[in-house]
């Protein structure tokens, strides 16, 4: 069973209808408690970084007891983000810190120059923020997150802060700046983007989770 944790971030519609789509079996816990039988979980999110204030003291002990034990973890876009140390939107709440560093604001530079010069902006360039649609992928290095899923793939963003290219990256998007899109260490897996809205590939990338969490699958 893969554990769907709610927590007033949004979006927990779109990700049941992808997982449903796939065929997976979910449910969404009430209770802290009941993350003991998951065999996968998947923390989604959208908005401010406040929100994950939500993930009080005994879902965050329950999530970290389970990783601990061999269960895969999903962060999507806000869930991404909390798996980091912690983010600028909201300084004074910490992560889930299973991975070094700390979120900042998208650079704001403007479009125009992002999109005629991306690698040379000049000082004083804007981009918008937040950053809403389509952008590519490029994958550094192999992932089973990203098992078939091609460089250069397109993926839907909706974002104003973004996580460090960090050793952890397995997928990077520009705007204006590089930002770490897809992160995986060990079994901890995260996306910036929405794969629950990004056609194909998203739906690949979902699925390549719940494989990994059939491979690693233990019996309570």
């Amino acid at each position: 069973m893969i554990a769907l944790v709610d927590y007033g971030a949004g979006n927990l519609t779109s990700v049941r209808k992808a997982l449903s789509a796939l065929g997976a079996d979910y449910e969404v816990p009430t209770d802290p408690a009941q993350l003991a039988r998951a065999a996968g979980i998947i923390v989604p999110g959208v908005g401010h970084f406040a929100a994950t204030a939500s993930l009080d003291r005994g879902w965050r002990r329950s999530i970290l007891e389970c990783v601990r034990a061999g269960v895969p973890l999903f962060g999507i876009c806000l869930g991404m983000q909390w798996l980091f140390e912690g983010s600028e939107e909201a300084p004074e709440l910490a992560g889930l810190g299973l991975i070094a560093g700390r979120c900042t604001k998208l650079e704001d530079r403007s479009a125009e120059a992002l999109r005629t010069n991306p690698e040379g902006l000049r000082a004083g360039d804007k981009i918008k923020v937040p950053h809403v649609g389509w952008n590519s992928l490029a994958i550094p290095r192999p992932s089973r997150l990203l098992a078939d899923v091609t460089a250069g793939a397109q993926v839907y963003f909706t974002h104003s802060y973004a996580a460090p290219v960090t050793t952890e990256c397995v997928a990077i998007t520009t705007h204006a700046a590089p930002f770490a899109a897809a992160v995986e260490r060990d079994l901890v897996f995260g996306v910036q983007f929405h794969p629950e809205k990004s056609s194909d590939a998203g739906l690949r990338i979902v699925r390549n989770f719940l494989d990994v969490v059939q491979a690693h699958h233990r019996v309570p």
